[in-house]
């Protein structure tokens, strides 16, 4: 009986251990990743309740850009640019009877645009939910109010004729203006930074960049590649154009400009499964439900399982990527399942441990949402896939490429301190 009593708690002791290790690689499963190359960035903000990810992505490539010209680290206002846009699209749905739409969405033409056309401030001058005490946004009261004004306007057939204010000008747009300035803030006429005096556009002018430098490129068949097009998204009101280039140079581009120093503004959809699972672990991708022999020696575990028994293991650690075609690229935009969501900034490049290449990407969802404090990997079939647009540096374009597009690459000012 003793040696039985031995024997069995020895086996339970066994068990026990063989559970504990179970148990063990359990916790240890999961996405590890491996960062190749990593630019410097401005710390990560918050848009809150607001559909402001365009100004904060495009501003926080601005400022990524301002590093990389080593000309130190600027924090920017995005209520400035907020509410100098909001105001102009407000005008635009109003003078089209509403054919162009009125809402929080922008594009990154919409911060090149601002900046060149209204200057920049910094940002301790208009602070997010400063004047409703708060120091994050909430645009919610705010949209209420001024969707309300744009459409009584805008799609009001009694309105034959609107109102001038006397020193000209819609008058009605005058009010909507007022509104936005009571919930955004005054914009500044002069301000103090660092022992100068400037206006919103000589503090731009005095950064030394360049607009004209900054090119948007996307890649869809429904137009002639090589050519610009102007990308039909409703929030692109103002009409902003594209390059358009196969998907393969697409993809060069984003790791040419990575390895070269340039930070990529980065427009996708983020309504895919492959994001939504993900992204508050610190992860998006597009896993392969269909096998192939190019997944490699790990083939044999991935041959006969249905698709979501592959996704399902995409939720917990890595698995095949998909590497979709232009064809599939571009019917996705064709049938509404690729949307223009959310504008972020990558900013390097990863591998997880099974081999899969990220680009990392800084978010404005604040420092709590993903566990990278703010930022998470994207892998680059799931970008390959779900790229709306992106905005670089002409410089951070491959030379090929930007000859067949007609893009002169010569030196500019804010060309300069390329590579990282």
């Amino acid at each position: 009986m003793k040696k039985v009593f031995v024997l069995l708690t020895a086996a339970l002791m066994c068990g026990s251990v063989i559970a504990q290790e179970q148990k063990a690689e359990e916790q240890e499963e999961g996405y590890k990743f491996t960062i190749v190359k990593e630019l410097p960035v401005t710390s990560v903000k918050d848009q809150h309740r607001a559909g402001t990810c365009w100004c904060y992505s495009g501003l926080g490539f601005i400022e990524a850009e301002l590093l990389r010209m080593n000309k130190g680290e600027y924090d920017f206002s995005e209520m400035y640019i907020v509410e100098k846009t909001y105001n102009d699209r407000a005008t635009a749905a109003i003078r089209t009877n509403g054919d162009i739409s009125f809402s929080q969405g922008g594009s990154f033409y919409d911060v090149i645009y601002g900046m060149k056309t209204f200057g920049l401030v910094p940002e301790e001058l208009m602070r997010p939910g400063a004047m409703y005490g708060d120091t994050l946004s909430d645009h919610t009261e705010l949209s209420a109010l001024t969707d309300a004004m744009v459409a009584a306007i805008a799609k009001n057939d009694k309105l034959t004729k609107l109102q001038s204010s006397p020193e000209g000008g819609l008058l009605c747009a005058k009010a909507i203006a007022a509104v936005h300035s009571v919930y955004l803030g005054q914009i500044p006429e002069k301000f103090n930074y660092q022992g100068k005096e400037y206006t919103p556009k000589s503090f731009y002018e005095s950064l030394g960049l360049n607009p004209d430098d900054y090119v948007s490129i996307t890649s869809y068949t429904h137009h002639p590649f090589y050519e610009k097009f102007v990308l039909e998204i409703q929030d692109n009101w103002r009409h902003a154009t594209c390059y358009n280039v196969t998907l393969d140079e697409m993809m060069q581009i984003f790791d040419n400009a990575i390895e070269n120093g340039y930070t990529v503004a980065w427009g996708s959809d983020v309504s895919e499964q492959g994001f939504r699972m993900g992204v508050r672990k610190g992860f998006c991708v597009l896993p392969a439900t269909e096998v192939s022999a190019s997944m490699g020696s790990d083939m044999a575990h991935w041959t006969g399982m249905k698709a979501k028994a592959i996704q399902d293991e995409a939720a917990k650690h890595p698995t095949p990527q998909r590497w979709v075609s232009q064809e599939e690229r571009q019917q996705a935009f064709d049938n509404r399942e690729t949307t223009d969501d959310h504008g972020m900034l990558i900013y390097g490049t990863a591998k997880d441990q099974m081999g899969n290449e990220y680009y990392m990407v800084k978010n404005s969802w604040g420092t709590d949402f993903e566990p990278y404090h703010g930022m998470f990997f994207a892998s680059k079939a799931f970008v390959r896939y779900k790229t709306m647009n992106i905005v670089v540096h002409k410089n951070a374009l491959p030379a090929e490429i930007a000859k067949k597009l007609g893009i002169d690459q010569s030196d500019s000012k804010s060309s300069k301190k390329g590579k990282k």
